[in-house]
């Protein structure tokens, strides 16, 4: 691959920092006008500061999610995609859900996460 930046790889350090929670890791991943694109978090979000409001949100209502990637791979220098499936209990409501779908990050030159589409 010709990009300093391996996407399959940041999308999969992206994953990890998310499962862990780690917002500050999260956040450094994320160029300010990242677009992040999502029915799970509240449609389309632009902005660094949206979308770390929208993910403590997210979380905060399901603290116990787990994620799983069950395939990862480059689609090209700057972009990556993954299927994954995640579990969650939401507090709101005492429900239990589990999800499938896929994910795809677009990086910058720095490496930076500049746009997220999510499906599912």
């Amino acid at each position: 691959m010709s990009s300093r930046h391996d996407p399959a790889k940041t999308l999969a350090r992206f994953h990890e920092v998310t499962n862990a929670q780690d917002f500050v890791a999260i956040e450094a991943m994320f160029a300010p006008d990242v677009v992040y694109v999502s029915q799970g978090v509240g449609g389309r979000i632009e902005g660094r500061d949206a979308v770390m409001t929208a993910f403590r949100s997210y979380f905060e209502e399901y603290p116990d999610q787990e994620a799983e990637d069950k395939k990862l791979e480059a689609l090209s220098p700057n972009s990556a995609r993954s299927e994954w499936s995640l579990t969650g209990t939401s507090t709101k409501t005492g429900v239990w859900r589990e999800r499938h779908g896929a994910e795809t990050i677009t990086l910058d030159g720095d490496g930076l996460i500049v746009r997220v589409d999510v499906e599912g």
